[in-house]
């Protein structure tokens, strides 16, 4: 039998934690998290669209986004001071700073170096490739990039990880999920695919050692 193929999110999993990058956030701005996710569900909820769909499906620019969560932000919070946010280029501020979870990055070279084809499976926003890309790029190369802004559906959408085993040449029943979100492991799940739920490292590794049969790196 052909080896599972491993497919890892980029937020939250290769990435820092999100709690980790919107405290960041609030350091480098002086926006709260709450004040910023706030914005976001709001801009969203005005297209009728989940949270972040509106540029991680690439329906507006970054900078038509990012003005749109300025409006927000002095709407909702009169006199903040938004004078260290640089809203129409988000992604750049946002990763400024960031490196990449380091365990998880080795678990993804060292599926590669043990046979195992390996992916990612991201929600991501067209502008903001070359600061993500930058961040994992100590990981490697990858077999496969499916990315919700290129392909125009977002997980949990079941049609994602469709497209994602289909690009690949591989089987539902031969991908495996990495992801953060235990909406998207149910939806990969429901599609044909095991999927672990990452909550931290260990645990991660562990559940993918079990499904995977990939020799432990802990």
């Amino acid at each position: 039998m052909p080896l599972p193929m491993i497919w890892f999110d980029f937020g939250g999993v290769l990435s820092p934690p999100l709690e980790t990058l919107y405290a960041a956030y609030h350091r480098k701005t002086g926006i709260m998290p709450e004040q910023l996710q706030e914005a976001m569900r709001v801009v969203a909820a005005e297209m009728d669209m989940p949270t972040l769909a509106p540029i991680e499906l690439a329906a507006l620019t970054e900078i038509e986004w990012g003005r749109r969560l300025a409006r927000v932000l002095t709407d909702r919070h009169p006199g903040i001071d938004l004078s260290r946010a640089r809203l129409e280029t988000f992604g750049e501020q946002w990763f400024e700073g960031v490196s990449a979870n380091p365990l998880m990055v080795c678990a993804l070279r060292h599926a590669r170096e043990n046979g195992f084809p390996v992916g990612i499976l991201s929600n991501n926003v067209v502008e903001w490739e070359p600061h993500w890309k930058a961040i994992v790029a100590p990981a490697g190369e990858v077999d496969c990039l499916i990315d919700s802004c290129m392909v125009g559906v977002r997980k949990p959408d079941p049609a994602i990880f469709d497209i994602a085993a289909k690009t690949a040449g591989a089987e539902p029943a031969d991908c495996v999920l990495v992801d953060d979100l235990a909406e998207n492991c149910a939806a990969a799940r429901a599609q044909g695919w095991r999927a672990v739920h990452f909550r931290d490292n260990r645990q991660a590794l562990s559940d993918l050692s079990r499904i995977t049969g990939l020799p432990g790196i802990l």
